[in-house]
């Protein structure tokens, strides 16, 4: 049982250095869902069951979701832009 725990928080690890130096937003999304997963894998085996089912409900599926929603609309709204002719709105140095 010691071995499992051990290899599940490896994998839990790995994923997270993953999606930490993952570039692309879509892809860091994706590596986040499977953190996730990953996550409540490791909260299931240390008999955790109710932490485990809200982690995935959460980590693995909702959080994952809204952040794609809001890539798209960012995606959407630049386009948006790009076909209108307006430049994106700059930021003032502080």
């Amino acid at each position: 049982m010691v071995v499992l725990q051990m290899t599940i928080l490896l994998f839990v690890g790995i994923t997270g250095t993953a999606v930490v130096f993952t570039r692309d937003p879509v892809r860091q999304v994706v590596g986040l869902s499977f953190y996730g997963i990953i996550l409540g894998l490791l909260f299931f085996i240390l008999q955790a069951p109710d932490v485990a089912l809200s982690q995935i409900t959460i980590g693995a599926v909702a959080l994952p979701l809204m952040f794609m929603l809001c890539l798209a609309k960012v995606r959407r709204d630049s386009e948006q832009r790009k076909r209108q002719g307006k430049s994106a709105p700059r930021r003032e140095a502080a």
